[in-house]
C-alpha cells in the first residue's frame, strides 16, 4: 500500500543561511490519497480493525480534515464502510463546494453533519451509544487518529536517516505524530514540534504515551492559530516550492518549514547541527484553503 520516502537535502543557501544542514522526509509521498502521517496513524488501526473482523470504520473531523480524506480512502482500498461525522451542520449543503469533503463522499464515505455544539460531546459514552444504535457496531477512530495504535505507526517515522540527526522537526495537531517520533528518537536529540494552533497542550498527550522528555512545542508559527493564514505565509510557502521542488501545505508543514527557516536566522540551533524534518501531508487542503484565500482578495498557494 505504502511507497518508499525519500528524503531530501534543502540547499539552505539558497535561503541565504549557512552553517547547517537540513533534510525533510517526504512522508507525503508515502501514498497518492492516504499521505504522511494519516498513513502512519491509521496503519495499525485498520489491522486491528480488519483482525477484529470490523466491516465499518466510523470517525470525526472538520471541513478540512485531512483525516477524514484520509479514512475514507483507506476504506475505499481496503474494503471498509466509512462514515464521517462532521463539525458543522450547515456545511451538509456545501458538499460540492468543498473539495475535502466531496473527496470523502466520492470514495463512499457517508457524511453525518452535526451542530459544533454536538461536536464538543463526541467522546462522551452518551454520544458514541447514540452513533452505535443509529449506524450499528463500527471501529471507532478518534479525531486526528491519534491513539496507542497511532503513535505505534508515527514510531516508523524514524529510520537509521532520522538518527542521525541532531533535531528533529514535526508539525503538531493532537500531538500524536510527535509522540511517535519522541518514543522513536534517542534521548541526545531533541525533537521540536511547531503547533498549528494556539497553545501547547499537546505536551499532556505525549506525556500519555512516553516518559521521554527530550522535546519541546512552540505555537510561535501558528499564525493565530488553526487554519489561520496570511500573506507572509502563502509567499513562504510558493516561495518554498519555487525554490526546492517541494510542496507545503498551509496548515502544517508551511507553518513548520516558515518556524524552521526563522529559527536558522535567529541562531537556535546549535551550530553545524543537522536537522530533520517530517513532511506529514495534508496537501489535500490546499483546494479548500486557496477557497478561503480568493474571498479574502489575497494572494493564492500556487
Amino acid at each position: 500500500m505504502a511507497n518508499a520516502v525519500p528524503i531530501a537535502e534543502i540547499d539552505l543557501s539558497l535561503f541565504g543561511i549557512e552553517g547547517y544542514k537540513l533534510f525533510i522526509k517526504r512522508e507525503d509521498l508515502l501514498h497518492p490519497f492516504v499521505s504522511g502521517n494519516k498513513f502512519r496513524k491509521l496503519k495499525y488501526n485498520l489491522i486491528a480493525a480488519k483482525e477484529q473482523r470490523y466491516k465499518v470504520l466510523l470517525t470525526f473531523g472538520g471541513a478540512f480534515s485531512n483525516h477524514i480524506a484520509a479514512v475514507a480512502a483507506a476504506g475505499k482500498e481496503l474494503g471498509f464502510e466509512t462514515i464521517g461525522v462532521i463539525r458543522g451542520a450547515e456545511l451538509k449543503e456545501e458538499i460540492s463546494e468543498n473539495a475535502t469533503l466531496s473527496f470523502a463522499k466520492s470514495c463512499g464515505m457517508q457524511l453525518y453533519f452535526i451542530s459544533r455544539e454536538d461536536y464538543r460531546g463526541k467522546d462522551k459514552a452518551e454520544f458514541i451509544t447514540n452513533l452505535k444504535n443509529q449506524f450499528g457496531d463500527f471501529y471507532l477512530l478518534p479525531e486526528g487518529g491519534t491513539n496507542a495504535l497511532a503513535v505505534k505507526g508515527c514510531e516508523e517515522i524514524l529510520d537509521e536517516n532520522g538518527f542521525s540527526a541532531n533535531y528533529i522537526c514535526v508539525p503538531v495537531g493532537t500531538g500524536g505524530t510527535m509522540a511517535g517520533l519522541v518514543k522513536g528518537s534517542n534521548e541526545n536529540q531533541n525533537v521540536l514540534g511547531f503547533s498549528a494552533l494556539k497553545g501547547t497542550f499537546q505536551t499532556s498527550e505525549i506525556a500519555k504515551y512516553t516518559s521521554k522528555t527530550n522535546f519541546e512545542i512552540t505555537d510561535s508559527y501558528c499564525f493565530g492559530g488553526y487554519g489561520k493564514i496570511d500573506r507572509d505565509l502563502v509567499r513562504f510557502i510558493n516561495e518554498f516550492k519555487e525554490k526546492t521542488d517541494i510542496p507545503l501545505d498551509p496548515i502544517y508543514t508551511g507553518k513548520m518549514m516558515y518556524g524552521i527557516m526563522d529559527l536558522l536566522k535567529n541562531g537556535y540551533f546549535k551550530e553545524n547541527s543537522r536537522i530533520f524534518a517530517i513532511h506529514t501531508g495534508g496537501l489535500q487542503g490546499i483546494a479548500g484553503m486557496n477557497q478561503k484565500l480568493k474571498k479574502k482578495k489575497l494572494p493564492i498557494i500556487e
